[in-house]
């Protein structure tokens, strides 16, 4: 059994239930959630530790009754205190429950990590009451960075915890765009707590909702084409109104679309004229290799977008992604013409002839090639 309560803490009534010894038939009751003698806070300890067990019906019985807890046993345990194990393992079951996870948030035993954990899956309701403890927050950052990156937590509670950690210095590494999210957040106005969703975050669930009716393939579709008259890039028109929604964001609220939001979104935001935004979208977790072989591509974006790239291991590791930065005019030099190098033979040749590239990268491909001894 994998021990996450201290069993000597339990009393002898409970103790004898988790005894491998006892009778079966005592200890099927007790995973059922029938333990005569026991306070509610001692069953659910018991529950949980035989939810561990080695016996595969036992436990199997125990997780049962532990997703369907009946309220009195639930709210009696919870008036009082559970051990933080026990906590640990009963959150993920209210994650989305508010009245549960006001009372399981007020005890004093919870862990600072189960929070982080709470924070990262809760609904709306739920992560406001998380927002509402400054004091934790800034005592275990991990936690606003959870609610920062999980998409229920309203955009005005996202910005108030992001100020929260900018006002008092606090380097959030769990954020990938954290830099970015906290120099916007330093010049816009945050809102008060409030007890109903603001019109911004409305906007932001407006956003989402239209987003995902409007996900793309990153390999066969683009939000943007190119005018072959004036060589100008222009959004589609099935993408304007998610484009038309997006316009009307603050940047604060952009940054964060662009870390949570789907490809359609960041093939948006990797274009937006804010370079915290731009790059925000370049941060996002969930972007893919093939939107990155794209943007390294693209000549519509900044070339601090193209520097990220170009100086991340993992998307260089690609050889097209290589191609494409060097091949790129907007690329810094300084980085594509250490990429050069890694091509073969037959690029160096159609890079040193090409037009389309600038002439210290023409230079560049044929002194690659000169010390290869190729002509």
């Amino acid at each position: 059994m994998n021990i996450a309560v201290d069993i000597a803490t339990l009393p002898a009534a409970a103790q004898k239930i988790l005894d491998p010894k006892s009778p079966a038939p005592l200890r099927q009751m007790a995973a059922r959630g029938i333990a005569p003698g026991l306070k509610p806070g001692e069953a659910i300890s018991v529950i949980v530790l035989l939810s561990q067990s080695e016996d595969e019906a036992l436990k199997t019985a125990a997780q049962a009754t532990l997703d369907r807890l009946p309220a009195p046993l639930l709210n009696g345990a919870l008036s009082g205190d559970l051990p933080a194990g026990v906590i640990d393992l009963l959150a993920p079951r209210y994650v989305t429950n508010a009245v549960v996870m006001e009372k399981m948030l007020a005890l004093p035993s919870l862990a600072s990590s189960t929070v982080a954990d709470i924070a990262a899956r809760a609904s709306e309701a739920v992560a406001e009451l998380v927002a509402t403890n400054e004091e934790r927050l800034l005592s275990y950052p991990a936690i606003i960075e959870k609610l920062y990156m999980n998409k229920a937590t309203r955009m005005s509670t996202a910005d108030r915890v992001l100020e929260l950690a900018v006002r008092h210095k606090l380097e959030l590494t769990g954020i990938p765009a954290y830099k970015e999210a906290a120099a916007a957040i330093v010049n816009e106005l945050i809102v008060e707590p409030s007890p109903e969703p603001t019109p911004d975050d409305d906007l932001f669930s407006e956003v989402e909702k239209i987003a995902q009716a409007s996900e793309i393939d990153p390999d066969a579709e683009d939000t943007h084409e190119v005018d072959e008259t004036t060589g100008e890039e222009n959004v589609v028109e099935k993408f304007l109104p998610l484009h038309a929604q997006i316009a009307q964001m603050s940047v604060s609220q952009r940054i964060r679309r662009a870390m949570l939001g789907n490809a359609t979104e960041r093939s948006l935001l990797i274009r937006d004229r804010n370079k915290l935004v731009a790059q925000a979208a370049i941060r996002s977790p969930s972007i893919q290799e093939n939107e990155v072989t794209r943007i390294a591509a693209s000549r519509n974006v900044t070339e601090d977008v193209l520097r990220i790239i170009a100086n991340d291991r993992q998307w260089t590791a690609s050889h097209q992604i290589k191609l494409n930065l060097i091949m790129n005019p907007r690329c810094p030099y300084v980085f594509a013409a250490k990429l050069v190098p890694f091509l073969r033979e037959h690029e160096l040749k159609a890079l040193a002839k090409s037009k389309n590239v600038t002439g210290a990268i023409v230079k560049a491909a044929k002194q690659q090639l000169e010390r290869k001894g190729v002509k």
